[in-house]
């Protein structure tokens, strides 16, 4: 058996089954800075380019308490963000005192067939080290047969109750024309501070 060789994020030389080249590289292509931004519009860059892009949120936070961070999807280069939408969204929580351990189904925050934002993460708080950060990830947007599916994955803090919250949704885009633009806000109030920065994979 031949020797797998991990380089600069992608497999090379050999491997049992054959010859492996170039898989996964992540690619940056943009950052988006919030200041006291009632959103953070991506308007290019998503493209035929690349069949994944990852959004990595990081530090994202809310100008105004228990707020819900969001996310829609466009077809229209970013004129309306208002793709049909199907999502799953569960949770797992830990307060700061070490009690009201959670692990649940929020079947309040799923979207059965809406044009209406997803929840990525709710209930964020404003103190000044209360923020949001994680990741979603939109395979093959640019594909014109099937759904667009969507996964992500996110820490918060809960504002009263001073909890670690990890957050759960995936879903999928119900249209077969080409996904290019997101956004990203709070469902009220400004996105203070935080950046979300654009990856392309390989």
């Amino acid at each position: 058996m031949s020797i797998v060789k991990l380089n600069n994020r992608a497999l090379k030389d050999a491997t049992a089954v054959g010859t492996t080249t170039g898989l996964g590289n992540l690619v940056f292509i943009s950052r988006s800075t919030a200041s006291s931004s009632a959103s953070l519009n991506i308007t290019s860059g998503i493209d035929s380019t690349y069949k994944e892009y990852i959004f990595f949120f990081n530090n994202i936070h809310p100008q105004t308490d228990e707020k819900n961070f969001v996310f829609n999807l466009s077809v229209d280069g970013g004129s309306n963000y208002n793709v049909t939408k199907t999502t799953n969204f569960f949770r797992a929580q830990h307060l700061e005192g070490g009690n009201a351990e959670v692990f649940e189904k929020v079947t309040g925050d799923d979207l059965a067939q809406s044009t209406g934002d997803a929840r990525i993460s709710n209930l964020c708080g404003n103190d000044s080290d209360q923020c949001v950060s994680g990741y979603l990830h939109l395979f093959n947007p640019s594909n014109t047969t099937f759904a667009k599916h969507f996964i992500s994955q996110v820490n918060s803090c809960f504002t009263n109750s001073e909890a670690s919250v990890n957050l759960h949704m995936s879903g999928y885009g119900n249209t077969t024309s080409a996904v290019n633009a997101v956004t990203f806000k709070f469902d009220s109030g400004n996105i203070d501070s935080g950046t979300v920065d654009m990856y392309g994979v390989n």
